[in-house]
């Protein structure tokens, strides 16, 4: 077994948490809870995963990535 290693981004407002995985185009969750978005992901990426291997496809590697604010002024 492989073990591989994803960024995941959790972003919550008032109707709960939505999560990505930006390296897996496509591949995102959603959850009541920070708690539920993180294991929905989890499941997510882990289904997409096998997915792109009994396919016989590449597994992406992760990319750098950053978090960072802007301030706009309007």
């Amino acid at each position: 077994m492989k073990a591989y290693r994803f960024s995941v981004v959790i972003e919550g407002d008032a109707d709960g948490f939505f999560a990505h995985c930006p390296e897996l185009q496509g591949c995102y969750s959603q959850g009541d809870s920070y708690d539920e978005a993180l294991a929905n992901i989890r499941d997510t990426i882990q289904l997409h995963v096998e997915d792109r291997l009994t396919g016989g496809e590449a597994i992406p590697k992760r990319s750098a990535a950053a978090l960072t604010t802007l301030e706009i002024a309007v």
